[in-house]
């Protein structure tokens, strides 16, 4: 199985992107790799800190690799880590990924922290590599936000004012890929986590992530807050230097759609297994839309 870097580094390569799912159970989880498989496409799925303290950081682990074992190429990332202990911890067992995320410090303090994670990532090697004794040359990701992005999947009432006024330049990220060593860069562009109520996300600035790209190239870009994003605008992203794209959001609201809809049908149903069914299979829609998507060349 090649490892993450090499599926970003080929998706880089062809012009398209991984995507990026969040889970908080195993129905989510299932969806996921249920689509990965029947499309024959690599994905990622991210746990954020919430979501991994609820569906466990050991029991996040072995999802992951029972399906590597049946051959899906499904890989691990902690999502927004905020603390470096808990990067750390993801790390330790055997994540494939993870993310710092110092966007609300300074630009010093973020760059401190996430060096400091990129640093004691270097040398170790994700859990199904240590199981396997396969690729000794894998090893665990490390990624950094650089702006303001927002900091919650949720619905909005408005765009918050940072979106537009702490976008990141292409100068800020070569001083902050320089001074961390990190392998993905999480940049602001326009995106931002969650989706508005009855509006339309902002455009992306895909002229930005341009100008991003070129100025680190050796450094892969993951667009964040992809729930809401036109479709325009990501296959735009993508062809500007977008290598992976994060989708929570939907999920979230097609998981409960799903779910409420098996209780309309049938209000007197007990049987988890048979109301989670509707939820699985809407995630499972949102997902299968995205990944065709990201893979158009």
């Amino acid at each position: 199985m090649r490892n993450l870097k090499q599926v970003i580094r080929d998706a880089k390569v062809g012009r398209s992107a991984v995507g990026h799912f969040n889970i908080s159970d195993s129905t989510q989880f299932n969806a996921i790799i249920g689509t990965s498989s029947k499309l024959k496409l690599p994905v990622i799925v991210g746990v954020s800190e919430g979501e991994k303290k609820f569906i466990g950081l050991e029991n996040a682990i072995a999802l992951v690799k029972g399906a590597q074992a049946r051959g899906v190429e499904v890989y691990l990332n902690l999502d927004h880590g905020h603390s470096v202990d808990d990067c750390k911890e993801a790390i330790d067992a055997g994540f494939d990924s993870v993310m710092f995320d110092g966007s609300k410090l300074s630009f010093e303090e973020n760059v401190e922290h996430t060096k400091e994670v990129v640093e004691y990532a270097q040398g170790r090697s994700p859990a199904w590599c240590k199981a396997t004794q396969d690729d000794q040359n894998a090893s665990i990701l490390v990624e950094g936000e650089l702006g303001y992005i927002g900091s919650s999947s949720k619905m909005l009432d408005a765009v918050p004012e940072e979106v537009e006024s702490a976008m990141t330049t292409a100068e800020q990220a070569v001083r902050f890929v320089e001074e961390t060593g990190v392998d993905i860069l999480a940049p602001s562009v326009g995106n931002l986590h969650g989706m508005l109520k009855g509006l339309q996300n902002p455009a992306i600035d895909t002229s930005r992530i341009k100008e991003i790209a070129d100025s680190v190239p050796e450094t892969m870009l993951v667009l964040h807050g992809g729930s809401g994003v036109t479709d325009q605008d990501f296959v735009k992203a993508i062809e500007s230097g977008i290598s992976i794209v994060h989708i929570n959001t939907e999920i979230r609201r097609a998981y409960r759609a799903g779910i409420e809809q098996a209780f309309k049908d049938d209000s007197e149903q007990i049987s988890p297994y048979k109301y989670l069914n509707k939820g699985r299979d809407a995630v499972s829609e949102i997902v299968e839309r995205r990944l065709e998507l990201f893979a158009i060349r």
